[in-house]
């Protein structure tokens, strides 16, 4: 029978069957039937026997017969468990007081309980036996009985009362003496234990359970010498869960002795309760292995005390980390550094993780904080220690290393003592090119001038210059920016910064804007003599020399130039080609320019200059007389580019051909068609002019007059009002007065909606209008520009239209003008423009087959920069995600890690940790993970994402702190984003779950 948690056995036996007295010599009748019931409740056939008893005890005339049937019917009853059973010995004790059984009823019945090990039943019938009349021995067995089922219903007080009655009984002595000293072990009072076990040591059938309990005693009385001895002895005899309890007792007491090396073996036997380990268990063996120099066995230990919210646990989780930064795991550290120091325990323990904890925060970056906030905590907290003046410099460095350049120099400005002049000058130049890489050029400006005026560093002095000069160039402030470079150039530090290679490129730029063509191309000669490695610019470097010299009518040498940049090859190698082959007609090499031309048609089949050639082959071809092929050229640019704008430009010199050449209907039904097909354009006023003298020169002054009045662009009698009113407009327009230019096109376009300037009215209105930023008014204008046919505004105002689009969130309409756009462009900018828009919309009409298709179209460009190419990958990595295709996702997202900058690059390096997880490279996508969260902390919401991933490859690699401490982390830290929170509080009840398996410390329902 099991007595206690440790398995004690009943060390007695007491008999059971019961006597009966000598029968009355005066026999009755029924005699026969008495016998036989007590014959069969002998032979334990209690409800036959109870039957017979019954019908005995109804049929008999002797008493004492009688009152032994109602004894024995009454114990029939209770050993056969029928309701009321209880009663009828109480009956039995009632009605039969002469009963010779009466004084034993109570007490046979207690113990036919007992022997059953039904201890609770038994003290019943115990209680009730209290004053029957019993011989010395039958009391010292009674009180024995009864001490002990008190003992097991752990009713220690009257169990002693009872046991001690009988502590020196023959007979009880020695197992009373057991319990009793067991009772004062249970109570701590571990003195008086070893004075009763002592007692009873020579028992062999009790001393099995005694050395471990004087074993544990002594190590609950710190006598870990005698709980080692003691231990020992008994393991060679031990079970299986006493072997268990006893490895404990002797690793814990090595342990607490600090014999490390000893402890260990013992403390790996333990099997736990219940098969389970507790926080303090995996402690104990991980800090015995932290002082034997085994760190990664001990981190093994230490990183399974999951939930720990004590001192052992804040010691635990201190020591881990110095295991973690022993072993070179820096990021795990962090973490229980970082939980080390949120205890409130043991106080230089948690001085001393704050400051690992903000000191690795400095150096990898911290997914929960910044950097510099932990550094100002911790200096808020200990603003004594004797290590602020070290974290104060990191601090300065934390901003600058984190790019957050506006809390540097804010901190700087406020704490004069936290770093040197030099220290903002610095700073101050980072924020500058910070807020320029954003695109806000006037502040960036100003940082810039804050960095030149600090004069500290003549090396960020120099650097400052050439980025005011550079923001000068692109406010187009070209005297001031020439002025800066040229500063730059002068000081003594420029050729050490890596601004330097640039200058004469950048220095070209600004004279080229200010069309003083003949500097621009001395510094592209320049820069082209002193570079080699950047083809890019170099090839750039060339065009525009060319351009220059072109410019300044120097054909020869600009065709050389041209000549360079197509032996460089890739990317406007058309647009060289084509220059090329314009300038052979400024040096009267017409013949050698209409091959030129043929040739680049051919050879370009997708340039977008390739209308502009057939328009100056047809003009070509013309000017040397060579008319059927120029009409051919034309007729050739009208079939390939309809919506092209030399389309009517080429109608109208086909029409003029006619003119001259005496073909006057012809001429007429070409001028007709310019004005039908391509109204208030200037082509076609100029088509109805022609035209008038056509009409005239062959009398037919009537038909015209007829013709002109359906004409809705031109007003015959009100012409000169009307070219006076553009005119005014215009005056203000050209000489930069917005508002006066605004009223004038409005009162023109009020007056002559259908004039003959109104196309270049509302042009010039829509760019007036988004300049001010008034963009919904000028989207009005472009569109009125965007529905007429082509026209030489149409290009500028489908780029502004759709972007007014973008910006709206109407996609739909972004993406119908966005198309026309890239149909008809001119430009190879606007056709990316339109591509890469028109993918963006896509994405967020989640049509991600076309996001897909345009991405890739980008992507086939050859003159991409890589910010476009990084959004192409990254809406073919997001539709990808979206419809399920992770291969294509990950694919693309490796493209973005290439070339992405910030938020972007945030994304792609979440999503490679994501595939290195699903993979099961856990390693890996932990290292992409803590990437993220050092150099991409402004990121929060992707980082936050990250460190479920992260926390998803510890549990895999049996690491339940850091798993689970990421996880709840998250769930402190990132509030702001709930499905990320929620995500994280599924993870962690699967892993508290799983933990809770090993670890009887674990709640695995408490979050």
């Amino acid at each position: 029978m099991n007595l206690t948690n440790k398995g004690f056995a009943v060390l007695f036996v007491l008999g059971s069957t019961f006597s009966y007295a000598q029968e009355s010599k005066v026999y009755t009748y029924n005699e026969k039937d008495y016998h036989e019931a007590i014959d069969l409740y002998n032979k334990k056939q209690y409800q036959a026997a109870q039957v017979i008893f019954q019908n005995v005890k109804r049929t008999t005339v002797d008493e004492e017969t009688e009152a032994n049937s109602a004894y024995y019917i009454a114990n029939a009853a209770i050993r056969t468990n029928q309701l009321g059973a209880d009663r009828l010995m109480e009956e039995f004790v009632t009605n039969y007081p002469t009963s010779t059984k009466r004084n034993s009823a109570y007490t046979d019945v207690a113990d036919y309980y007992f022997n059953q090990a039904k201890y609770s039943n038994a003290l019943r019938w115990y209680d009730l036996a209290e004053e029957q009349s019993m011989s010395n021995a039958e009391r010292d067995e009674f009180n024995f009985k009864k001490g002990y089922s008190l003992f097991v219903a752990k009713k220690y007080a009257p169990a002693r009362e009872y046991l001690e009655r009988v502590s020196n009984s023959q007979k009880y002595g020695s197992q009373a003496k057991y319990y009793i000293g067991y009772m004062a072990y249970q109570g701590d009072d571990y003195n008086e234990a070893n004075q009763y076990f002592d007692q009873v040591s020579g028992d062999q059938a009790l001393n099995k359970n005694l050395s471990y309990y004087q074993a544990d005693m002594n190590f609950k009385l710190g006598k870990f010498d005698e709980a080692i001895a003691l231990g020992k002895e008994q393991l060679a005899t031990a079970d299986r869960n006493e072997a268990s309890e006893l490895n404990k007792i002797i690793g814990e007491s090595y342990f607490n002795k600090k014999e490390y090396e000893a402890a260990i073996p013992y403390l790996k036997e333990y099997q736990g309760k219940n098969g389970k380990w507790n926080n303090t268990d995996f402690y104990q063996l991980g800090y015995a292995y932290y002082k034997q120099g085994e760190y990664e066995l001990a981190i093994n230990q230490f990183n399974k005390i999951v939930e720990g919210s004590n001192s052992v646990a804040q010691n635990a989780y201190y020591h881990l980390g110095e295991c973690y930064l022993k072993t070179d795991k820096k990021q795990q550290a962090l973490n229980a550094f970082r939980n080390a120091s949120q205890m409130p325990y043991d106080e230089q323990i948690k001085k001393d993780a704050f400051l690992n904890y903000a000191r690795l925060s400095y150096e990898i970056g911290n997914p929960y904080q910044s950097a510099p906030l932990v550094l100002t905590n911790y200096l808020k907290e200990y603003p004594k220690s004797e290590n602020t003046q070290e974290i104060q410099e990191l601090l300065v460095d934390s901003y600058i290393t984190s790019k957050n350049y506006d809390a540097a120099l804010e901190l700087l400005e406020s704490n004069k003592n936290y770093s040197s002049k030099t220290t903002y000058q610095k700073v101050a130049f980072y924020r500058g090119l910070e807020l320029f890489n954003e695109g806000n050029y006037a502040e960036a400006k100003e940082y810039f001038g804050k960095s030149k005026k600090e004069q500290q560093d003549p090396l960020f002095t120099a650097r400052a210059t050439f980025w005011n000069a550079e923001v000068d160039y692109l406010l187009e402030n070209y005297e001031e920016a020439v002025i800066g470079f040229k500063q730059f150039e002068q000081s003594t530090m420029a050729l050490q910064t890596p601004e330097y290679k640039n200058l004469n490129y950048n220095l070209a730029y600004t004279y080229f804007k200010q069309k003083d063509y003949s500097n621009a191309a001395t510094h592209f000669k320049k820069y082209i003599n002193a570079n080699s490695e950047d083809v890019a610019r170099i090839k750039d470097s060339y065009l525009r020399l060319a351009d220059s010299q072109f410019a300044d009518s120097q054909y020869w040498p600009a065709m050389e130039a041209y000549n360079k940049a197509i032996e460089l090859g890739g990317a406007a190698a058309d647009y060289a080609h084509f220059q090329k082959a314009i300038s052979y007609g400024f040096v009267d090499r017409n013949e050698k320019k209409i091959s030129e031309l043929q040739a680049f048609v051919n050879q370009f089949p997708t340039s977008p200059l390739r209308d502009d050639a057939y328009y100056e082959l047809g003009n070509t071809f013309i000017n040397s007389n060579q008319t059927e092929k120029g009409i051919e050229a034309y007729a050739k640019l009208a079939s390939e580019y309809r919506m092209s704008s030399f389309v009517p430009k080429a109608m109208l010199k086909e029409g003029l051909v006619y003119y001259n050449g005496g073909q006057n209907e012809k001429a007429l039904s070409k001028f007709k068609a310019v004005v039908n097909t391509y109204p208030n354009t200037p082509e076609a006023l100029q088509a109805v002019s022609t035209a008038k003298q056509v009409y005239v020169d062959e009398g037919r002054v009537g038909e015209y007059a007829s013709w002109v009045k359906g004409l809705g662009f031109v007003n015959v009698t009100e012409s000169e009002l009307e070219s006076a009113s553009f005119e005014s407009a215009e005056r203000q327009y050209v000489q930069n007065k917005s508002t006066s230019a605004i009223k004038g096109f409005e009162n023109y376009l009020n007056e002559f909606p259908q004039g003959s300037n109104a196309l270049k009215s509302h042009f010039y209105l829509a760019q007036l209008y988004y300049k001010s930023g008034d963009k919904q008014k000028a989207l009005s204008h472009y569109k009125y520009i965007v529905n007429e046919k082509r026209n030489e505004f149409s290009e500028e105002a489908y780029v502004r239209a759709g972007e007014i689009y973008l910006e709206n969130k109407n996609y739909n309409k972004a993406i119908s003008v966005l198309k026309t756009l890239e149909e008809g462009a001119d430009f190879q900018q606007n056709i990316i423009f339109a591509q890469s828009n028109i993918m963006k919309a896509s994405y967020e009409l989640k049509n991600y087959p076309q996001t897909i298709t345009y991405a890739e179209k980008v992507l086939n460009t050859s003159k991409v920069d890589d910010r476009i190419k990084s959004d192409a990958y990254t809406m073919i990595a997001r539709s990808a995600i979206a419809t399920g295709d992770e291969t294509k996702a990950k694919k693309a997202y490796a493209e973005v890690q290439k070339i992405a900058t910030g938020e972007l690059a945030a994304e792609a390096l979440y999503y490679d940790a994501y595939f290195k997880n699903k993979e099961k490279n856990y390693e890996a996508s932990n290292a992409s993970a803590q990437r993220l969260a050092k150099d991409y902390s402004a990121y929060k919401e992707t980082g936050g994402k990250g460190l479920i991933i992260m926390a998803k490859n510890f549990f895999a690699m049996d690491d339940a702190f850091q798993a689970t401490y990421i996880l709840q982390s998250v769930i402190d830290n990132f509030s702001q984003y709930p499905a990320i929170v929620e995500e994280a509080k599924t993870q962690l009840s699967i892993m508290k779950a799983k933990e809770s398996e090993r670890n009887s410390s674990v709640n695995p329902n408490q979050n």
